[in-house]
């Protein structure tokens, strides 16, 4: 599959199916993610796979609520790192942007794989942390359920949620975040 089209498949659906998690998706997924580029070449992503259902379900406590669907999904992988796994610059601190550049190509490879891939910020960090061994000192930057896209709305899905699904929910116009030369210009493309 073309990057491109990658880009426009990736969806992030909440109806899932179970889907087999092997070691050699984990290792594909793991794998996108260590080509990522990262200041000075510092790879400052940390990723927990959790597929097992006991794991998972220890897991789904530290969820919000709202999450419940969380619970169709097949893997969670947490994306965690800290300051000094990365470059700091001028107090510029790299190590949440190079993570999510490296967690986006996992995004993207499983969308070429036909996955969902789904980042949510719906959890309890320390309670997350606790059941995944992360030390305390490190940031759970996010969680990405990945599983099966079902055309079925599944009963864990609120109202709202199902509602999203389907179109793509709207994009911001270009010229809302793209300027051209300066941010006074915006794009009016």
């Amino acid at each position: 599959m073309d990057v491109k089209i990658a880009i426009e498949k990736r969806r992030a659906y909440r109806s899932l199916e179970l889907v087999e998690i092997s070691d050699e998706l984990i290792e594909d997924l793991a794998g996108s993610a260590r080509l990522a580029p990262s200041c000075f070449n510092k790879q400052p992503w940390r990723y927990v796979f959790v597929r097992d259902k006991e794991q998972l379900e220890k897991l789904h406590k530290s969820l919000s609520i709202t999450n419940k669907w969380v619970e169709l999904g097949s893997l969670i992988i947490a994306v965690f790192s800290e300051v000094k796994n990365d470059c700091v610059i001028k107090e510029r601190q790299y190590y949440l942007f190079d993570t999510g550049l490296a967690s986006a190509f996992i995004m993207l490879r499983a969308t070429e794989l036909g996955l969902v891939a789904h980042p949510i910020a719906g959890f309890n960090e320390d309670a997350a942390k606790r059941v995944l061994g992360i030390p305390e000192h490190m940031r759970l930057i996010s969680l990405i359920v990945i599983g099966k896209h079902s055309k079925e709305f599944k009963e864990e899905l609120t109202d709202i949620q199902k509602s999203k699904e389907d179109p793509r929910p709207e994009r911001k116009q270009f010229k809302e975040f793209v300027f051209i030369d300066e941010f006074t210009k915006p794009f009016n493309k």
